[in-house]
């Protein structure tokens, strides 16, 4: 085995190291990152590869149902903690043969994971020694190959920083840039910004791993980087015919449904209008920003669209508010429904607030505030008794929206 060891430290493709442990084992193998993405795997037949390996092969990383399983059974925690391989039994609930798994180390640090599916005969202890010996060598590889990854990062994020903030003078010099860098520039792009409440660090670690993840798209060439307090992400494709801005829309259902719902209210998300000229790049992030600005300054993005283009009224919001400073204004009819849920714990502001959002519609309304059309009609008589507020009228139903937003960046919260 000592000789077969030399041969695996020869090689410096991670693809090549395992398809030789599986050709040298006679034994399927999988190779996972230490976050459980598929890195490399071979066999001699694909149907030798049990239903578990199959779905992370497909998937490219180690599917939900296996992982959680893998967490109840206590496997995570022995990755973590057992240096030698070590044996997984059977799961037949989640299709899973025996296999025997190490993890594969640089300098102390955990850099993924080798699963060999014992097929018929179980590994010998020399088989295992020589398993663990190599995985030294998996672990320096993947070492390398992510630090190569993240200085390739770290360029690219370099040379967008620098077009959204609009440093380069034509698109010929951003071009010559990017192939000095070795960047692959989209054909369409558009940028979406992602703003976190009070600048929460760990909530933007986090967010920037799981965009990455989902950004890992055959014909798009993203990027994503950090800016200030802000994560703007370059959602491109290198063919016209695709669209950034359904690619943009396509993440933010991802993460409208896979983060966890207390992290969703410190998100503010804003999305540029598309562009093909590259050194529009800043104009599009300009937009993105505006988006999370209007959200700020309501307090929520509940009335805020995601796209640039659809914001309308929103866009003329700071303009608004400080001509209303400036005029010291501020609807005496909203401050007196204000006063008045303050000292009888209505919602007068509130219901007001849906009622204008959905167009003056009772039943859409109703719903929203989760009260019968009979009680939201009552509410309404009310506001209409108290003040002298006209909803016949398109201009004021439109003045009174307007105000009502400003109104939660001084106090009135939804």
């Amino acid at each position: 085995m000592e000789e077969l060891f030399e041969q695996v430290v020869s090689l410096s493709d991670i693809h090549k190291i395992i398809d030789f442990i599986s050709d040298e084992l006679k034994k399927p193998v999988i190779l996972e990152s230490a976050d459980f993405f598929l890195l490399a795997y071979n066999s001699y037949y694909i149907n030798q590869f049990d239903a578990a390996n199959q779905q992370t092969i497909f998937s490219k990383k180690c599917p939900l149902p296996i992982f959680e399983k893998f967490v109840e059974e206590g496997i995570i925690d022995q990755l973590k903690t057992i240096p030698t391989p070590f044996r997984v039994k059977q799961i037949e609930e989640i299709g899973l043969n025996q296999r025997v798994v190490v993890s594969a180390k640089h300098k102390d640090e955990i850099m993924g994971y080798i699963w060999v599916q014992e097929i018929e005969n179980s590994l010998s202890e020399e088989e295992l020694n020589f398993l663990y010996k190599a995985s030294f060598h998996v672990g320096k590889v993947i070492f390398k190959k992510k630090q190569m990854k993240q200085e390739k990062e770290e360029e690219a994020e370099e040379l967008y920083k620098r077009a959204i903030n609009d440093q380069f003078q034509s698109e010929q010099e951003l071009k010559v840039a990017a192939e000095k860098a070795n960047v692959v520039l989209p054909a369409v792009f558009t940028v979406m910004v992602l703003q976190v409440v009070n600048g929460a660090d760990e909530v933007l670690d986090d967010l920037k791993e799981t965009i990455r993840s989902y950004l890992n798209l055959k014909d798009n060439i993203s990027h994503v980087l950090e800016d200030h307090s802000n994560i703007a992400i370059i959602v491109g494709s290198i063919s016209r015919k695709r669209s950034a801005q359904r690619a943009a829309s396509d993440l933010i259902n991802r993460l409208l449904t896979h983060l966890r719902s207390q992290i969703l209210p410190l998100i503010l998300i804003g999305v540029g209008n598309e562009y093909s000229s590259l050194l529009s790049l800043g104009k599009s992030y300009r937009e993105a920003l505006e988006v999370t600005k209007a959200a700020e300054m309501t307090g929520s993005q509940e009335h805020i669209p995601f796209e640039y283009q659809k914001l309308g009224l929103f866009k003329y919001l700071e303009q608004i508010a400080a001509k209303n400073d400036q005029l010291h204004y501020t609807n005496p009819d909203l401050l007196l429904l204000k006063e008045k849920d303050k000292e009888s714990h209505t919602e007068f502001l509130r219901t007001l607030e849906i009622y204008l959002a959905n167009n003056c519609k009772v039943k859409p309304s109703a719903e929203k505030l989760f009260i019968h059309q009979n009680t939201l009609n009552y509410r309404i008589k009310q506001i209409l008794d108290m003040t002298s507020i006209d909803l016949n009228h398109f201009n004021t139903r439109c003045q009174l929206f307007i105000d009502l937003m400003l109104m939660k960046k001084t106090g009135y919260k939804t």
